[in-house]
């Protein structure tokens, strides 16, 4: 168990009456810039820095974890003792996470082309300079690794790890896997960040298969191993209910689930309501200890989702009864779950008060379910201003479209012509909706607006072609 933060005070008292205090120690247990700085004083005025590189290795980590990188280097290039590897890697862990992690680039050149520095990047070297590139546009890393490679670190456990995960982030999953796929060891932890690899990247088939490798491996899955591979289970459009069971099977033989933490708790929650298991989403809820938004919002949007409007509604008022603070998610799941109910006039009640009562401003999806759920009631028009009345975003074809595919439903040509005007105001050369126009005015009997269309048509070289578009079709 990590020592409790040192009190400003205690650190005060260096001075006035301590009897060579460890000094390092204290530097270690500082929870302010301010202790900091006076464990800092208190190793100028006692010599410590002067040829203690413990010490000054320890007061450049207690600078790096609670100040600005700018006051990691000026001690760096202040230390009397001179710079080891270690508290250049410090100092390069300060950079890689700070909001300018291409100074990490900058640093790492410098000690590079230094003459007079016999510094050499090392096993924990990388996996720094890597997480910094993962935060940048630039694809540095490639030249990292070909820098590890050059050091004989590309096998190393710490270098590799990063560079899965840094091709990951930067979406070279196949590049990720070869580099995983070469590894003469592999750790559970490179499997971890492999699953994630692929799961932040929406192949969630692979992460699953992934992790089935890693329990064959005979590695144990870590908790974010089983919360990756939960949230793949719930995306994935094939066996994913299926393999979710097998995991939580796994968690239960491992004695993870007694009971469940909230993190886990949460992602078995999500991916049963995700595949449509609800009975079993509301097993694990009300086993849970301990739930945050987030387990609350699983539920009640997988509820709404599955159809299940009224339980939705009736979660969110015992959410509310317990004391927990519904979020941005929250009242998307609760749109939805009213327009499932067919309760429209309390839809309307919680749309207009949402900055009121739960401070939270409307997004595109909360407008998109007004949208949906209006339209579905045959209230185009009132529809229409919803969208022409957005003032915290703006529409998009997704919105105007699902309009046209309620106009559409309803046979309302008048709306659908102005959403269809809106439709290619943003995207021109939309197909989708001169068909959906055209189809409207067959089925009207409006044939010299059909022909009127296919000239129109024709001038923009356009043509019945199959294709994707923001236009849904009868659903």
């Amino acid at each position: 168990m990590a020592a409790p933060p040192l009190p400003v005070g205690a650190v005060a008292a260096v001075g006035r009456g301590w009897r060579r205090p460890n000094l390092s120690l204290l530097a270690d247990r500082c929870a302010t810039p301010r202790a900091v700085a006076l464990v800092h004083a208190a190793m100028l005025v006692s010599g410590r820095l002067a040829d203690d590189a413990f010490a000054a290795s320890r007061i450049l980590v207690a600078y790096a974890a609670l100040s600005p990188p700018a006051t990691v280097l000026r001690l760096l290039a202040s230390l009397p003792c001179g710079s080891n590897s270690f508290m250049l890697n410090t100092s390069l862990r300060a950079l890689a996470s700070s909001p300018d992690p291409a100074s990490a680039f900058r640093f790492f050149s410098v000690l590079r082309r230094d003459s007079g520095s016999d510094y050499s990047p090392g096993r924990h070297t990388f996996p720094f300079l890597l997480k910094a590139s993962a935060r940048l546009p630039l694809r540095a890393s490639e030249q990292l690794h070909a820098l590890a490679v050059k050091h004989g670190l590309e096998h190393d456990a710490y270098v590799a790890n990063g560079l899965v995960r840094a091709y990951s982030v930067a979406g070279l999953v196949p590049v990720a896997r070869r580099v995983f796929d070469e590894l003469p060891e592999r750790s559970a932890v490179v499997y971890t960040t492999m699953v994630s690899g692929y799961g932040q990247n929406g192949m969630h088939d692979e992460a699953m298969w992934v992790f089935e490798e890693m329990i064959r491996d005979g590695f144990e899955p870590s908790g974010a191993a089983l919360a990756s591979v939960l949230s793949a289970c719930a995306r994935s459009g094939s066996h994913g209910l299926e393999m979710g069971r097998r995991v939580h099977d796994l968690m239960e033989a491992k004695g993870m689930t007694a009971p469940v933490g909230v993190i886990l708790g949460t992602a078995l929650v999500d991916m049963y309501a995700k595949t449509g298991a609800m009975e079993e989403a509301m097993l694990v809820f009300e086993e849970m200890l301990e739930r945050n938004t987030a387990t609350w919002n699983a539920l009640i949007t997988g509820l709404a989702h599955h159809g299940h409007g009224e339980g939705a509604l009736a979660t969110f008022h015992r959410m509310r009864r317990e004391g927990v603070r519904p979020n941005s998610t929250t009242l998307v799941g609760i749109l939805s779950a009213y327009g499932h109910a067919g309760r429209l006039d309390e839809a309307r009640r919680v749309f207009v008060s949402m900055e009121k009562d739960f401070a939270v401003a409307p997004t595109i999806q909360h407008y998109s379910c007004m949208v949906d759920l209006l339209g579905r009631s045959g209230l185009l028009v009132e529809a229409e201003e919803t969208i022409r009345g957005m003032t915290t975003c703006d529409a998009d074809t997704v919105i105007w479209g699902a309009l046209l595919t309620a106009c559409k439903n309803h046979g309302d040509i008048e709306v659908a012509e102005r959403a269809v005007q809106e439709m290619l105001k943003l995207d021109p050369g939309n197909h989708g909706v001169y068909v959906v126009l055209s189809n409207m005015y067959a089925e009207a009997g409006r044939w010299q607006d059909v022909d009127r269309l296919r000239q129109a048509m024709k001038r923009a070289r356009l043509s019945k072609v199959p294709g994707s578009s923001a236009v849904a079709g009868d659903g």
